[in-house]
């Protein structure tokens, strides 16, 4: 019978979907319940609520964006110093190449073998060099701007969600209640298909999720109220 191994390759994009929905769901939940105590019309907490998610989707994309730089930008950077290091001192790659299969319990003898048949190829021992001397990955070219699309259109559905609930009322009060509900619900659907895609308890991780979102919105709607 053949054998099928089942492992999640998309982990960028569930991390990026992850900040960027669950910040969705928390803060302009948060900015609207603290509103709701100020003011008396929905259409000025429907008016900052937009402001904000479009102001956090413009941050946390850029925020996404950055990072991505930053990670192709590092890789770049060491995969041109192991370069250097195989032209300059190949010898030392080389005793460093038989360190690693060392820790795996190999002879000297399966060392050397190895180390001499992967120097043929200067590419693939760098590459090699990559993964399991520094631990580091070739990151995807266009991770910059898939991680900043991901992260900002992840924010901005996760933001309308609950600002929603103002939508569809006729009081803040009466909003704050259907907000709040449809906070939860997502928050707790959100959760149970993330520990769902990721192999985690889907339930466990469901409730983990709700309640980190409601402490986080808890903590900027003490914020808001203050402010406001």
């Amino acid at each position: 019978m053949k054998h099928t191994e089942q492992h999640l390759k998309s982990s960028d994009f569930i991390t990026d979907m992850v900040i960027g929905m669950s910040d969705g769901l928390t803060v302009p939940f948060a900015l609207a319940a603290g509103l709701s105590g100020a003011v008396n019309s929905n259409t000025i907490i429907i008016t900052a609520g937009i402001a904000e998610i479009v102001a956090g989707c413009i941050a946390m994309g850029l925020g996404g964006f950055l990072a991505g730089k930053t990670e192709l930008e590092h890789y770049q950077s060491e995969l041109k110093r192991e370069h250097d290091e195989v032209e300059s001192v190949p010898d030392k790659e080389m005793e460093e190449v038989k360190e690693i299969f060392a820790e795996y319990g190999l002879s000297p003898e399966a060392q050397n073998i190895i180390a001499q048949e992967l120097s043929k190829d200067k590419n693939k021992w760098v590459d090699f060099m990559m993964k399991f001397e520094l631990g580091l990955e070739a990151p995807n070219p266009n991770r910059a701007l898939q991680s900043a699309l991901t992260i900002g259109i992840s924010y901005f559905v996760g933001g309308l969600l609950p600002l929603s609930g103002y939508i569809f009322t006729s009081t803040p009060q009466q909003g704050l209640v259907v907000s709040a509900i449809l906070t939860i619900i997502c928050l707790f659907v959100f959760g149970y298909f993330k520990s769902k895609v990721t192999g985690q308890p889907p339930m466990s991780g469901a409730l983990k999720v709700t309640l980190i979102g409601l402490l986080a919105a808890s903590a900027a709607f003490g914020i808001a109220r203050l402010v406001a």
